[in-house]
């Protein structure tokens, strides 16, 4: 990609929007950064001045738009903006920040996408991929700027990459040598209006490989299974369900690999840390992926007995009183929700709430008889919730105006045996910048009782 002497317009100023700026200058490009916020309401500009970045600050870029050889997109902006329309008609590109950065990367790329379990099954993967890549970047929607890696990189090395379906829809040649997508259920409809645009998305990791590169694939996911039909890539199944002929499966409490000349038991589930079915899948995910690179299945399983798991993912705070605190603030969507409540193995005071992404509780609802017993709900979503726990017959409810106030109110509630669980089933940006803030927040509050 030519870029020295070009002009570019960075949208957004987040951390991507600023990394992907920083590496275009770098590399000689005159650089522009738009944002809807004001400039006494961001931070650090004036060493990106220093730098020689411009800004066009608290407005869209209708009327520069055909000013800059190309746009490169933070994850966070719809596509469906005027601006984006009139980049089009003029013939001005418009990329992801994951797509420039693919672009300039000298080495292989795994890729993995889906609705849930992706930070854990790429932090996994990046350790295992460590093992013989001992410069490998793990980045992408996981919180590292994939834009600030890049010039690291050489031949020799690997990128893992956590990939979401907001970074997906403005790439363009985007192939990574290995992809996977975990699983499929209903989310960012706000974004995206429908499940089938959703999906689309999704499908975009795999789109460009060829029957050279390698893809992942969860068979027990109606939607991931059909995925095999749509890629030229050799597909690797993994299931918690059933023996398959070739790849990698559960039966009984062992998990085994079937894959080239590998025909062997990899590890008993009962030597992980980590619990619950859903992360048995994304062990498996991650295992075939590091599989597919050619690393030696004692470098994975050595990774897999030490792995601990992920910040804000079911993760343990402390037990106070005999009660567990559990922070799962990761599950913003119901699935991923769904999936704390049925890793606690003790009765659940459970908190909930968010940010309104268009989603349905329906499914979540449905299995809080004989595991919830009481759901403390906040944010914008608490009333909309709460009418659908009536319609499932669920009266065990109370709102709270404060995740302070939920976290206390569940301190009363709970008893030496059960545990709390923070699993909102919404996103954070009603009440906080970021899931990782709420979660922050919640393990703070635990702590200082």
């Amino acid at each position: 990609m030519e870029i020295r002497g070009k002009k570019a317009l960075v949208c957004g100023m987040a951390k991507s929007g600023i990394s992907a700026a920083e590496l275009l200058n770098s590399l000689g490009c005159a650089v522009t950064i738009q944002d809807l916020k004001e400039r006494n309401e961001l931070s650090g500009i004036a060493e990106l001045e220093n730098k020689g970045i411009m800004f066009y600050l608290g407005k869209n870029p209708d009327d520069i738009i055909g000013d800059f050889d190309f746009v490169v997109l933070s994850p966070g902006i719809p596509c469906d903006l005027p601006f984006m329309d009139k980049a089009k008609k003029l013939g001005v590109p418009v990329i992801s920040e994951v797509e420039l950065s693919y672009r300039l990367t000298p080495c292989p790329v795994a890729a993995i996408t889906g609705t849930n379990g992706k930070t854990t099954t790429t932090t996994l993967a990046g350790e295992m991929f460590k093992m013989v890549y001992k410069n490998a970047a793990v980045v992408g929607n996981i919180g590292v700027p994939y834009s600030g890696e890049v010039m690291r990189l050489t031949e020799n090395d690997y990128v893992v990459a956590e990939i979401s379906s907001f970074q997906l829809e403005t790439a363009v040649d985007f192939s990574p040598h290995i992809s996977a997508v975990l699983n499929i259920t209903p989310d960012h409809l706000n974004r995206h209006k429908t499940l089938e645009n959703y999906i689309s998305m999704k499908e975009r990791v795999f789109a460009n490989q060829s029957e050279h590169d390698f893809c992942v694939l969860n068979y027990e996911d109606c939607v991931t299974r059909s995925m095999a039909g749509k890629t030229k890539a050799r597909v690797m199944f993994f299931s918690s369900a059933r023996r398959l002929d070739e790849g990698i499966y559960i039966e009984g409490n062992n998990i085994f690999v079937k894959w080239g000349n590998i025909d062997s038991r990899l590890i008993s589930v009962d030597e992980l840390k980590i619990l619950g079915v859903h992360n048995y899948e994304n062990v498996m995910a991650a295992s075939g992926i590091a599989i597919c690179a050619g690393i030696p299945l004692d470098n994975i399983v050595e990774v897999l007995k030490n792995f601990a798991g992920v910040e804000h993912r079911i993760e343990f705070v402390r037990t106070v009183n005999g009660v567990d605190y559990y922070n799962d603030s990761k599950g913003t969507n119901t699935d991923a929700a769904i999936r704390g409540i049925m890793a606690m193995v003790k009765p659940c005071v459970l908190i909930g709430g968010g940010y309104d992404k268009g989603s349905e509780y329906d499914d979540w609802a449905e299995k809080f008889a004989g595991r919830v017993k009481k759901l403390v709900l906040i944010g914008e979503t608490a009333q909309k919730i709460a009418e659908c726990c009536d319609r499932h017959g669920f009266k065990e409810y109370c709102f709270a105006k404060s995740l302070e106030e939920a976290v206390n109110i569940c301190r009363n509630e709970a008893v030496s045996g059960e545990c709390v669980l923070l699993s909102p089933a919404c996103a954070s940006w009603d009440m906080f910048k970021s899931y990782e803030q709420r979660g922050e927040m919640f393990k703070e509050l635990v702590n200082n009782f």
